[in-house]
């Protein structure tokens, strides 16, 4: 497999020349006290760095030994403990953190870049400052000042790891039902009993503690969702010093043996009367969790973006050095026994529409994290409420559409690579079996769609969606005529969507059915349509600078490849939608 490079050119196109992120920070105050234009290049050079030395050269070994489990003591492959060491000495793991606590404040547009630079060169390794960050976002926004001041310090130094505990054997999507208890303590504490799995990082050897935010229900609550209350339990307990204690009654049953991602630890939870704190307000324990699952499905999004990018990064660089038969307008190499396989045009299809794919899903991740960033930080009402409704609209998008391009992006680049692709040796069967948990972890995708289509289509009646159409068409209105090869599809594309909306609403008044009928179908026109403005908008950044530097050719040429190979799957998507419900039900249970 190819060495990791971080794709630092093409971020500081999408962050400087596509969005202009600076100017965004500079009409925020309380971004432009923290970053510019310089500060962000800097973080950005420094995370290509410590990625691509200490953290890439682990991926496959991690994969090869993965963690072990012994008497409820779970190791990391070699390498990982010191690996983690200096990622977190970097301040990496609190980069979106408070500063007030220790972390970098930064906005989520550069903490995006970061985790896509850190799940390309590692997944596993990855995912253990991802659950750390997203438990400090909960633990930011709804514990209390006592808890903050106790645990954030250690968790964004890293020194610190943290978990969220929601699944149950019996309670996966339908969290309303699960039974893990929390009683009352005459000291303001919980003992919390009850057992988790599927928790990722729930017990490993990268951190002195691990800081576990579990979700449970109090003796008296109400059934369902709304009797749902959030604790935090840590694996050692913590003195009034910040000493580290006891070990909390919290111990990993197992891990589980996985398709992938093998080198991150996934664990079975037991809490035996632990002792945990409340975090937010009882029976609120789902919403203090939503406030991280935005940011959380965002950054699974990117894991597809990563594992797509360092698969397109092995297989171009092999399909220029791999000599297989002539090219079919004759021998491009009359020196050579064969032509580079990158001349064929089958292996050029597979090429582009992993370059396409990866580059549209940049531009994509990280117009939605300006809109986390517009919604966290700016002080016009109005700015922030649209902001709230874009990323409520966008995200299941980001989550679901940027992995499902992922699994395809990464086979793409296992078929470049033809039997040797099948390979161990050659890294990328590892990355087919890596990104296929995204598509399932941190909601399925299915369920996703259904949260697009359900709450956010039909939900708020079309109008979280009439804000990004309403930009769409905006932009393609006030486009010169030099992007009209763009703007004029893209202006097709969004009409489909527009009426493709439109059909979904009028049909779940009468056919409940239509909803989950045309779900993901739906996401995927959605997908290809945001695909396609990003690619727009990075067409009109390197128009007519083509001539001065091949990468804005290779950008206008990879956008024409897009719109003339990839938007055009609407069609055959929207008809799909436009089929209905009705054949999904031409079978009873038993027939199938």
């Amino acid at each position: 497999m190819a060495d990791y490079k971080a794709p630092l050119r093409d971020m500081r196109f999408v962050l400087n020349e596509v969005f202009d992120v600076a100017r965004l920070w500079a009409e925020m105050p309380a971004l432009a006290e923290v970053v510019d234009a310089d500060t962000a290049e800097a973080i950005l050079e420094e995370a290509g760095k410590v990625n691509a030395r200490s953290i890439a050269p682990l991926n496959r070994s991690g994969d090869e030994e993965g963690c072990q489990w012994k008497d409820g003591v779970v190791s990391t492959p070699a390498g990982f403990v010191e690996a983690y060491r200096t990622y977190a000495e970097g301040g990496w793991v609190g980069v979106g953190g408070n500063p007030a606590y220790g972390g970098m404040g930064m906005p989520k547009v550069i903490g995006a870049q970061v985790e896509e630079m850190v799940n390309s060169a590692n997944l596993s390794f990855g995912l253990y400052p991802m659950l750390t960050a997203g438990a400090c976002l909960a633990i930011n926004a709804h514990a209390s000042d006592e808890l903050k001041d106790a645990y954030l310090p250690n968790m964004y130094a890293g020194v610190w790891a943290g978990s969220m505990c929601l699944t149950e054997p019996h309670a996966g999507t339908d969290l309303g039902i699960i039974r893990t208890k929390a009683e009352p303590q005459a000291d303001g504490s919980y003992k919390v009993s009850g057992t988790k799995i599927f928790i990722t990082g729930g017990e490993h050897d990268l951190t002195e503690n691990i800081i576990h935010l579990v979700l449970a229900k109090l003796p008296d609550a109400p059934a369902g969702p709304k009797g749902i209350s959030l604790f935090l339990v840590p694996k050692f307990m913590v003195g009034a010093d910040g000493s580290l204690g006891e070990r909390n009654a919290v111990s990993c049953g197992s891990i589980e043996h996985k398709m992938g991602i093998k080198a991150s630890a996934t664990c079975v939870m037991n809490f035996d009367g632990a002792t945990g704190w409340l975090v937010g307000d009882v029976n609120k324990g789902l919403a203090a969790m939503f406030t991280m699952m935005n940011y959380e499905r965002l950054g699974v999004g990117i894991q597809g973006l990563a594992s797509g990018e360092r698969s397109y990064q092995s297989a171009v660089e092999y399909a220029r050095e791999r000599i297989q038969s002539r090219a079919p307008t004759g021998p491009q190499d009359k020196t050579k026994a064969a032509d580079p396989i990158i001349v064929h045009p089958d292996v050029r299809r597979m090429l582009l529409t992993m370059k396409a794919s990866n580059e549209g899903g940049r531009a994509f991740s990280t117009y939605v994290a300006m809109q986390l960033d517009t919604a966290k930080f700016s002080e016009d009402p109005a700015q922030r409420k649209r902001a709230e409704d874009l990323v409520a609209l966008l995200t299941p998008v980001a989550k679901a559409f940027l992995t499902d391009l992922g699994l395809e992006t990464t086979v793409h680049g296992q078929q470049v690579f033809g039997g040797h692709g099948f390979i161990r040796e050659w890294g990328q069967e590892q990355l087919v079996r890596d990104v296929r948990i995204t598509q399932i972890y941190e909601g399925t995708n299915g369920i996703q769609a259904l949260d697009l289509v359900g709450r956010k289509i039909v939900g708020s009646g079309g109008a979280f969606y009439k804000h990004f159409s309403d930009e769409i068409k905006a932009f393609t209105a006030s486009a010169g005529s030099e992007l009209a090869e763009f703007t004029v599809p893209l202006d097709a594309a969004v009409k489909n969507l527009d009426e493709l909306s439109a059909w979904l609403l009028d049909r779940s008044q009468s056919n409940p059915n239509e909803i989950g009928a045309a779900s993901v179908e739906y996401l995927h026109v959605f997908g290809y349509t945001a695909y396609a403005y990003m690619w727009a908008l990075m067409a009109r950044a390197a128009l007519g600078r083509e001539t001065e530097d091949a990468f804005y050719a290779s950008k206008l040429g990879t956008a024409r490849f897009y719109f003339a190979r990839l938007l055009p799957r609407i069609h055959s998507l929207t008809a799909s939608v436009k089929a209905g419900s009705e054949s999904l039900y031409l079978l009873d249970a038993a027939q199938f």
